[in-house]
């Protein structure tokens, strides 16, 4: 740290040299300590020891001259001590000389014949203070530099002309223009913005921050186009520049680049309005189109439909197949929404395998009709999933604008209330609204509602209809049927629920899955019993469900049965449709060999209304065929059904497969059947359902054959 008091005096002038240490030494407020050298040489050795204040420097020494003298010095001291200020000391001949030296780099001069007492310490003074003072702003103009290049804003600034007088680096970096080559430049040439909606040119903030005299935000969307073209969105402020006065002399602009923000926001408001699955729109933004769509359609007096498309056994597989696949399919259905609807019509997922389908401007009820069976055709082809083909119909409700609501809500309510009508009515269909299905949906909540409890309160009951040798009579064994019986604490007529109104409610709900479990033991507790009270034994034959099938743990849950029960396998059978097994062949025949394994045997209900194909015959490992009793109920009297049936009954026995009759009602039925090969059946004509006791009776009793 050197010493403000500090003079070194480079002179070989003795008298002038007295003269200036006399005079600095008899100061009596603030004395100079004088350090006296001769030569250049030994003024440059002084400085090394960095406590110089100020250095006074005769141009004349015996070991340089001149301009020559000066050079030396102020070269020397700008490498040695930096900022030391260096005042020239000469004759009045050589003022011209001093007046270079100033010129040069040094503060001051003084002629010989002005030094005095008084003079002499107010230039050292000076000299030294004003360098101190240049310091400290050099100081500060470069804790300036750095904090401006230091931060992540660009800083650009011009003057009052707009004429770019500054940026910092982060600036240099999003223009492309060096600071060098920008200063002097039009504002409008180095910070060239745009408007990216309109692709015109933005206004010049600068001249916003002058006119206003106030801080000025940058307008909106604006662009940056950076001198090679590449283009970036920014954000930020424009603000004046004041001079002592007060007046403006120029502005500042701060920016920054808001691309990778702009886009993540137009990501998340896209995300937060699409589905993520199928990049259809979602519940909110479809709720906003319907409310376009019938602001406008009120305007022009037309028409608006809803429609609410419900995917029939989806879940069946997604549960068999995994997520994935599911997701893959919900895909593929969406693709062949878009491609089957109008550019103009809004798709929306609405969650799990819901969609609605807003269509706008439609002429009239049938052209909606139109559209619905378009989409149910196009939905009906087969899916290609990976290596699957996979089968999928819908169920579509439909809600017309004004006659079925005026609001959204309103709208896709009722629509959905359609839905649920064509689902009951037998699925891959459509429906429009009409008032009565609110009865239906009110009725259909209170049955599910009191589903979720009916186990619990012990109101299912088996009934069992007997397997009849068409021959002998014999009762070779027995079908479970479920009843639901609410009589306990319902007295109305409405305690016995048909099947037809629960099992479906139960399926959509996936109560069926606990309902079936408790199905399946009661029903091998009861053919176990049957068996302990000395009866010949003969299987149970329980429906599963598309939805107890594809159950993860439905397998292993029939093994758990029987080991609970005790029931010997043979004796237990699994009834299931043939729209079922087709719901995935692969999963189905590896599901039907892990329950063949146990032993029990397998039937195909319903068989003759399902799939055309009959390949799958020989993939599953089945037992039985039980054919449908829409074919036996016209026998022999359609020749067209006679034949059916005795395909039936011919292709079985090709395939050493068990034919059963259902729904045998009259003596001439049984007798048909009998002569055409069909060992066994079931109907009315034998047996209605009976509770397990009256059942046990009749293993008692048997049953008569041939009486009319």
């Amino acid at each position: 740290m050197f010493d403000t008091s500090k003079v070194l005096l480079v002179s070989d002038n003795a008298p002038l040299g007295d003269l200036i240490a006399g005079a600095l030494a008899s100061l009596s407020d603030a004395p100079f300590k004088v350090e006296w050298v001769h030569r250049l040489s030994e003024g440059l050795a002084s400085l090394e020891k960095k406590d110089i204040a100020v250095v006074l420097l005769d141009l004349t020494l015996p070991d340089s001259e001149g301009m020559e003298t000066f050079n030396k010095l102020f070269s020397g001291a700008s490498s040695i001590a930096p900022g030391t200020p260096i005042v020239i000391l000469g004759e009045s001949s050589q003022e011209q000389l001093a007046l270079l030296a100033v010129k040069e780099g040094a503060c001051d001069y003084l002629l010989a014949d002005h030094l005095d007492v008084h003079y002499l310490p107010r230039v050292l003074r000076n000299a030294i203070d004003r360098t101190a003072v240049e310091e400290a702003l050099f100081l500060e103009k470069e804790r300036a530099l750095v904090t401006l290049n230091s931060i992540g804003d660009a800083v650009l600034c011009t003057d009052i002309q707009g004429n770019v007088t500054y940026l910092n680096l982060v600036a240099e970096t999003m223009t492309g223009w060096t600071r060098t080559e920008a200063v002097g430049q039009p504002l409008s040439r180095v910070f060239r913005i745009i408007d990216g909606v309109t692709r015109t040119t933005a206004r010049d903030p600068m001249e916003m921050a002058v006119e206003q005299n106030r801080t000025v935000g940058l307008t909106m969307n604006c662009v940056l186009v950076r001198r090679d073209g590449f283009e970036s969105a920014i954000e930020d402020s424009a603000a004046p520049i004041h001079d002592r006065s007060g007046s403006i002399i120029g502005a500042v602009i701060v920016f920054h680049d808001v691309s990778a923000a702009r886009k993540m926001s137009i990501q998340m408001t896209y995300s937060a309005q699409h589905d993520l699955v199928t990049n259809l729109p979602n519940r909110l933004l479809l709720n906003d189109r319907i409310s376009q769509a019938i602001a406008l359609a009120h305007r022009q007096h037309q028409l608006v439909a809803v429609l609410f498309v419900d995917l029939d056994q989806f879940k069946v597989i997604n549960d068999s197949l995994g997520h994935a696949v599911g997701d893959k399919l919900l895909q593929s259905v969406s693709q062949r929404l878009v491609e089957t609807l109008r550019a103009s019509d809004t798709i929306s997922r609405q969650g799990g395998d819901e969609f609605v389908i807003l269509l706008s401007f439609v002429e009239s009820r049938a052209h909606v009709a139109a559209a619905a069976k378009r989409i149910m055709q196009a939905l009906g082809k087969p899916h290609e999933v990976g290596d699957k083909h996979l089968h999928i119909r819908a169920s579509i409700g439909i809600a017309m604008y004004p006659d079925d609501g005026d609001n959204t809500e309103t709208l896709v309510q009722n629509a959905d209330t359609a839905m649920y009508h064509a689902k009951d009515s037998g699925r891959n269909r459509f429906a429009f609204f009409d008032s009565i299905m609110n009865q239906r949906v009110v009725e259909r909540q209170s049955i599910e509602s009191d589903l979720r409890h009916a186990l619990e309160r012990d109101e299912f009951r088996l009934h069992y209809q007997p397997r009849i040798n068409l021959a002998s009579g014999s009762i070779t064994g027995a079908e479970a049927l479920i009843r639901w019986d609410r009589s306990r604490w319902d007295r109305s007529e409405d305690a016995l629920v048909p099947p037809g109104r629960f099992i479906p409610v139960a399926e959509d709900s996936g109560l069926i899955v606990d309902i079936g479990k408790w199905g399946m033991r009661e029903a091998c507790t009861h053919a176990r019993l049957w068996q302990e009270s000395g009866h010949t034994p003969i299987p149970v034959a329980v429906n599963v469900s598309a939805v107890e099938f594809s159950d993860d743990a439905f397998a292993a849950g029939v093994r758990g049965v029987l080991a609970e029960t005790g029931l010997d396998p043979r004796y237990l059978e699994i009834e299931l449709t043939e729209r079922v097994l087709m719901k995935d062949v692969e999963a189905a025949a590896t599901i039907l060999r892990e329950l063949k394994s146990l032993g029990l045997r397998v039937a195909v209900d319903d068989f003759g209304i399902g799939y055309s194909s009959l390949s799958y015959l020989q993939e599953f490992p089945i037992d039985i065929l039980k054919i449908d009793m829409s074919f036996i109920q016209k026998i022999p009297a359609w020749s067209g059904n006679s034949l059916m049936v005795n395909a039936i009954i011919n292709m079985a026995d090709t395939l050493n497969l068990h034919a059963v009759a259902e729904g045998i009602e009259t003596e001439a039925q049984r007798s048909y059947l009998e002569s055409h090969g069909c060992l066994e059946g079931q109907g009315f004509l034998f047996s209605p359902p009976l509770s397990a006791e009256n059942f046990m009776q009749l293993l008692d009793e048997g049953v008569r054959i041939g009486v009319v």
